[in-house]
């Protein structure tokens, strides 16, 4: 059986979007660690402005998923929707990082930021498109690696950035590298893009409103709610770290840095390795597993005390978050595995409930406990997520739905 890379290299419906995918994780991560230091510390937004901005922000962009995601199912081909949503990105990055001004940067983030961060959803409704063709654990195993390939553009772009911008007394020009990668983007699927021409899929006529119903069927929405639970805990993670770093285990920032990054590297290899394992077992009972090693690393992540635990706790947050990550793409394509576009889109909706579930789990832990309580009730709804999630797949409960 030819290897992964092999396949995605020979195939150019593969080859392409995977290239575009490394590309475009160079306009989330060269903003993202400064989009609230620009609004709220050089534009002057106040907190709770910015925090409304980001709120709407991201119905704007699950909104704009969605909605992309049902139309490209209708469409002979995909490639002028991804045209149209880089030149959004080259437009809103590029004017934040022109004109230093508190509307542009509330316009660009509200509209066409979140319309760019959708190039996501539909660069892998195009992979799902020709993986469709092939056995599902060899898609699987490619949707695996091309979301590890992603992941560690994202770990070494902020790095990148940090140094070019180290004197710099201002971050926006990181908004101009990220309209940069919007515009290689661009010429990429511009340029090298094949076209579906006669072979290519027959479009779907179904309605938009039709569509949409497909995701609140009991047997879509139950699954997109519990995938939504445990990418909650990686979100709930990013939130705790810091400060169980800094505060619990007396690190410094840099610390915080140096682990954030090393996490997102050490998530590659792992990630590929989820991927072969979806090759020989179910999605849902490799995303199980991975997510079981989550919540052990949650677990003891309570109990940090010292830097060194941190440190040691590396290669389980960094094997468990692969996991929540990766798998989840093919297991919520394969919900409506007939709609590429629809089924991917879902992966929008999983983030923004999975960031909402990430708040209220930050918000009721550190009401009744402190950061290292917390990580303790992510732990406990992560085990509960686990439980569901199992239940919901067990061929029992399978049996029952068909009949």
């Amino acid at each position: 059986m030819p290897s992964t890379f092999s396949l995605i290299l020979r195939d150019n419906r593969i080859r392409i979007p995977t290239v575009t995918l490394v590309a475009l994780a160079f306009t989330y991560a060269s903003t993202a660690p400064y989009q609230s230091i620009i609004g709220i510390n050089e534009l002057g937004l106040s907190n709770g402005s910015y925090s409304a901005l980001v709120f709407f922000s991201a119905i704007v962009n699950v909104t704009t998923s969605l909605t992309l995601g049902i139309w490209s199912d209708r469409l002979k081909e995909r490639r002028p929707l991804v045209l149209g949503l880089c030149v959004a990105g080259m437009l809103g990055f590029g004017s934040i990082a022109i004109f230093h001004s508190a509307v542009v940067f509330i316009f660009s983030t509200l509209l066409l930021v979140p319309m760019s961060n959708s190039t996501y959803s539909l660069l892998f409704a195009s992979l799902r498109a020709r993986t469709n063709q092939m056995d599902r654990g060899q898609g699987a195993a490619i949707t695996a690696t091309v979301r590890a390939l992603f992941s560690g553009s994202w770990a070494m772009a902020p790095g990148l950035i940090g140094l070019y911008l180290v004197s710099s007394p201002s971050m926006t020009p990181a908004y101009g590298i990220a309209a940069l990668a919007s515009c290689t983007c661009f010429c990429l699927y511009f340029f090298f893009a094949p076209r579906n021409g006669a072979a290519g899929p027959a479009p779907d006529h179904a309605g938009f409103f039709a569509s949409l119903k497909r995701i609140f069927v009991p047997h879509v929405l139950s699954r997109v709610i519990v995938m939504a639970m445990l990418f909650g805990l990686q979100r709930l993670n990013s939130m705790l770290l810091p400060l169980i770093i800094t505060h619990a285990a007396g690190g410094t920032v840099v610390d915080v840095g140096f682990i954030a990054g090393l996490t997102a590297l050490l998530e590659m290899p792992f990630m590929m390795m989820w991927g072969f394992a979806q090759r020989r077992f179910r999605s849902a009972h490799v995303l199980a597993f991975g997510a079981l090693i989550y919540c052990v690393y949650l677990l003891l992540l309570g109990f940090a005390s010292a830097p060194w635990h941190i440190y040691a706790l590396l290669l389980v947050n960094a094997c468990g978050a692969a996991a929540i990550l990766s798998v989840p793409i093919t297991y919520l394509q394969d919900l409506i595995a007939d709609r590429p576009g629809l089924g991917t889109s879902l992966i929008s909706l999983n983030t923004f409930i999975g960031v909402g579930i990430s708040a209220g789990l930050f918000a009721f832990g550190t009401a009744i406990t402190d950061y290292s309580g917390t990580a303790f009730v992510g732990a406990a709804a992560g085990l509960a997520s686990i439980g569901v999630l199992l239940y919901l797949e067990s061929s029992r409960r399978q049996a029952r739905q068909l009949a």
